[in-house]
């Protein structure tokens, strides 16, 4: 099982990513172990979608990082779905 989510800091900075284990990923971007989260404050999870595979993950990881609009990630955020 693979997840997509969505993490966002303090200042309101959103960061989507794709992976199996969803509490391991969260916890190393806490502790600046991710290059593009690294030292931007605390990142709480607030949305993520499950996928039966990896191919599926990235393809709706992609789709959402193309959008390129905060509007679009609120969307999602605040639909409900699969949180």
């Amino acid at each position: 099982m693979y997840f997509v989510y969505i993490i966002k800091n303090p200042k309101g900075e959103y960061y989507v990513g794709y992976t199996r284990n969803i509490n391991e990923r969260i916890e190393r971007h806490n502790k600046n172990r991710s290059d593009f989260t690294k030292n931007k404050g605390i990142w709480n999870l607030i949305y993520k979608e499950q996928f039966p595979n990896k191919s599926d993950a990235i393809k709706r990881e992609n789709y959402i990082k193309s959008q390129k609009s905060k509007k679009f990630i609120d969307s999602l955020i605040y639909s409900g779905v699969d949180q």
